[in-house]
């Protein structure tokens, strides 16, 4: 079952441009804030408060290692929010065919009245 709330947190988190970058970046292996931040020119504290929305949000998972703190993908959430996404599509795409078969169905009769 997928919790509102949750996805509330996801899409919020996803809904910022350097968030998604950050999450892509993760894609390539686990990374610490400085080496998150040094390609955007963002200060350290401006990243980790992308950083903490993320794992707010499960999506990233941080270990504080030394004097750094490495950050990680994390998964749970986006198997929910690709739930959602998956009813949602499945919904439409029924939606759609059920048109598409309705349309076909008036062409036919109108061919038929000719």
């Amino acid at each position: 079952m997928v919790h509102q709330d949750t996805l509330d947190r996801v899409f919020a988190s996803l809904a910022d441009s350097t968030r998604r970058s950050i999450l892509v970046r993760l894609g390539g292996g686990p990374a610490t804030i400085g080496e998150l931040a040094e390609p955007t020119g963002m200060s350290l504290t401006g990243m980790k408060k992308h950083v903490q929305v993320l794992e707010d949000a499960g999506l990233v998972v941080t270990q504080k290692v030394g004097r750094a703190r490495q950050c990680r993908l994390g998964d749970a959430p986006l198997d929910e929010a690709m739930a959602w996404i998956s009813f949602y599509q499945r919904l439409w795409a029924r939606r759609l065919d059920g048109l598409d078969a309705y349309l076909t169905l008036q062409r036919g009769a109108k061919g038929q009245d000719s």
